[in-house]
């Protein structure tokens, strides 16, 4: 089942990094205990990642049909969905900004 999350992430006085996504429930659990890479998502030389825990992500709503008119209005995909940054070999190809 899809779900709408929400992302946080505190780096201190660099700033937050955050974003709103739909994802399918599963992946996510999947993907919990995870490195996650950003890159320069903070500005030049910023280098942002860690590991993906389940604190970091809240779930919005399981509602589908305002899931369906997020999607379709495309407000669920705001900002980052930390899924398509993970680096790890068995990451179904989801690497950097794959959608």
């Amino acid at each position: 089942m899809q779900k709408l999350y929400k992302f946080h992430w505190d780096c201190g006085r660099n700033g937050d990094v955050e974003g709103i996504f739909i994802e399918d429930e599963e992946v996510v659990k999947k993907y919990i205990g995870k490195h996650v890479y950003l890159g320069e998502a903070l500005g030049k030389h910023s280098d942002v990642n860690g590991t993906l825990d389940e604190g970091d992500i809240k779930v919005l709503t399981d509602d589908q049909e305002f899931i369906n008119k997020c999607s379709e209005y495309g407000i669920g995909r705001m900002g980052y969905n930390p899924i398509h940054y993970i680096m790890d070999a068995e990451a179904d190809g989801r690497y950097d900004d794959d959608e």
